[in-house]
């Protein structure tokens, strides 16, 4: 007896899809504020993971107290610095919100031109003449975009509370995920495992190792060379020696580098004629500035194997297309991508996974 196939219903389909799509959607929605601060809170537990461990080793195997600590660690080191750069930025920003907005703004005598050798006299009779010429009309003509360049700092220091509550959230997910790391892990990878087989849940991992390689090479190396960039310039008596490590910071977690800090600054030394001090900030930013091409890579590798280019160029498209998080973002999906193009062009055709294997991996994990 020859069976008939039951014709489809191509709506209730449609209603089904349409059904998911908005159900996904509507969840979506609910958690976008807390998105920001969940995927800060994994990214650094991710990467943290191993050192958590080794806590808890010493503490009796405890994770509670394990917990405790990194949390301190992690206020120490984020939320803290945090508050205070923030608050320092709040508090000096009023003189220059008061200068900026005065009626009667004056163009500077800028004295210090003097001093400048050979130049110095015919720079500063130059720019006096213009000040005594048209001072008050250029900055009549200069005022209002200093007032538009105003409003927008003042529009972007609401954002300043949504910062420190996405701070929060990051504390307090990292509490949640260090205490309950090992099941949503096994959470995602099942669900992994579930939509893609075995490739799904090797994805999973890859993942997790382009975080923490990311984390290694990239963000401790960019520490390192800034803390010992910030010694140095203290030591040779640069002014402003805390704010020009945060620069250097941020000039080594885009790939820029320390010298772009520290080379102004040697010229600033020789110029001043501390030629003693600028010799041995020279021969220190020597070794700061180089130390990156033998540190990185080693890190990078402890944490993944995977193509340094790669890495390097997910860190800096991750960081102009998604902001400080793409750190860590572009290289997890460059590294995922690439690893899953080259499994698929180097394995041979071979027939599906056998449900039955599916289910007994799935019944091993639970």
């Amino acid at each position: 007896m020859v069976k008939v196939s039951q014709p489809k219903d191509l709506l209730q389909i449609l209603l089904s899809v349409l059904f998911i799509s908005v159900m996904i959607i509507a969840c979506l929605w609910i958690v976008r504020p807390f998105v920001l601060g969940f995927a800060w809170a994994g990214t650094i537990v991710l990467a943290t993971w191993p050192l958590m461990l080794k806590v808890q080793r010493l503490l009796w195997g405890k994770r509670t107290f394990a917990v405790m600590v990194m949390t301190l660690l992690l206020l120490m080191l984020f939320v803290i610095p945090v508050a205070l750069l923030v608050n320092s930025l709040v508090d000096n920003s009023g003189p220059v919100i008061d200068w900026a907005t005065k009626g009667n703004m004056e163009l500077p005598k800028f004295e210090w031109l003097n001093t400048i050798p050979l130049i110095g006299d015919k720079l500063y009779a130059g720019w006096n003449t213009l000040v005594d010429s048209g001072g008050s009309a250029i900055m009549a003509k200069v005022r209002p975009y200093i007032g538009t360049t105003t409003t927008w700092f003042l529009g972007q220091a609401i954002h300043v509370g949504s910062f420190l509550m996405h701070c929060g959230l990051m504390l307090l997910f990292s509490v949640l995920l260090y205490a309950k790391g090992e099941t949503l892990g096994n959470g995602i990878r099942h669900f992994a495992f579930r939509l893609a087989g075995k490739r799904g849940d090797a994805a999973v991992l890859l993942a997790g190792q382009a975080i923490r390689a990311v984390a290694l090479g990239v963000v401790v190396t960019a520490l390192v060379q800034s803390v010992l960039g910030g010694v140095g310039l203290a030591v040779a008596g640069i002014p402003n020696a805390t704010l020009l490590t945060v620069v250097m910071m941020l000039c080594c977690l885009v790939q820029i580098g320390p010298l772009l800090v520290l080379v102004p600054s040697i010229a600033w030394l020789y110029w001043t004629g501390d030629n003693t001090w600028g010799t041995v900030l020279l021969v220190w930013s020597c070794v700061v500035g180089t130390m990156d091409n033998f540190i990185r890579p080693v890190l990078i590798r402890m944490g993944a194997d995977l193509p340094m280019i790669l890495i390097l160029s997910g860190v800096i498209g991750g960081l102009i297309a998604f902001g400080m998080i793409g750190l860590f973002i572009g290289p997890v999906l460059l590294a995922v991508s690439y690893r899953l193009i080259s499994v698929w062009m180097h394995e041979a055709p071979r027939p599906q996974d056998d449900p039955n294997e599916v289910v007994e991996v799935l019944e091993e994990r639970e």
